[in-house]
């Protein structure tokens, strides 16, 4: 079993799923962030391993510190009491995408059973390159057969493998971000004029997603009625999280600014202009 906490990547399940697991959700708290109790109740003699995203997708937030300080102390305690390993994958491929002088905790600090997989298909603006790195803790038992056998895995998979080319080209681009100020810049665009009319909505720290909550329990009729107004949105429900809806702000400044009129018309339609 594997343990994630909703709202999250809908193909999360999938994963899973292809290797013959089950995917256990868990809520979150009210403002996302992750709950460690909802996780320990979760947490019995078949889970393999906790999968976070932070920077999240959808939300945009980022998972804080204590919180995740929290979780490491649940799974300790109940690696003990079951007498197995527990893994703690973090997700990363918005780590580069933070906003406001916030930083994203080192998970690898904080987690003896840690495993961070990423992508430079965010931070670098390069997604069909499918490049990026899996990094755990050395504290893992048999660290060195898990690095064997991710190289194996990555060898025998094969669709896997980044060309040598962009092999060699990000090397010398870690640590670089593509258009961080840009993603920002249109973040508070759109985040201030939807607070603005009436829509409520956590201020996303990282990532490039807006989360609503949608005015009416249906967040699917909400994104059909969306679309008259030519706005495209994704339900929360296909994020395992319900009346609310998706946004992404990683198109021109000049579509958001000509989309703010669309959406106050939306929130007329709603009766939440203010």
């Amino acid at each position: 079993e594997v343990i994630v906490s909703a709202p999250y990547f809908m193909e999360y399940g999938f994963y899973t799923d292809n290797h013959q697991g089950k995917l256990v959700v868990v809520k979150t708290k009210a403002d996302f962030q992750l709950d460690p109790l909802a996780i320990q109740a979760a947490i019995n003699s078949k889970t393999k391993a906790i999968l976070i995203n932070s920077p999240n997708n959808p939300t945009g937030v980022i998972y804080l510190e204590p919180v995740l300080t929290e979780l490491a102390a649940v799974i300790r305690k109940k690696e003990t009491e079951l007498g197995k390993t527990i893994y703690l994958i973090s997700d990363e491929p918005y780590a580069g995408l933070v906003y406001d002088g916030i930083k994203v905790p080192a998970i690898l600090q904080i987690f003896e059973h840690g495993i961070v997989a990423t992508s430079h298909s965010k931070d670098l603006a390069i997604p069909g390159e499918r490049i990026g790195y899996v990094a755990f803790n050395p504290q893992i038992p048999e660290a060195e057969l898990m690095f064997s056998a991710l190289v194996f895995a990555n060898r025998i998979l094969g669709f896997v493998n980044a060309p040598a080319l962009m092999q060699r080209l990000v090397a010398g681009l870690q640590g670089q971000v593509a258009g961080l100020e840009l993603y920002r810049e249109r973040r508070d665009i759109l985040y201030n004029h939807l607070s603005s009319i009436g829509f409520d909505v956590i201020k996303p720290q990282g990532a490039f997603y807006l989360f609503p909550k949608s005015p009416i329990p249906d967040d699917g009729a909400f994104s059909q009625a969306a679309q008259k107004h030519n706005i495209l949105i994704v339900p929360g429900s296909g994020f395992c999280m319900p009346g609310y809806f998706r946004i992404a702000y990683c198109v021109s400044k000049e579509i958001i600014q000509n989309s703010l009129p669309a959406f106050t018309a939306l929130a007329k339609e709603f009766q939440l202009t203010k």
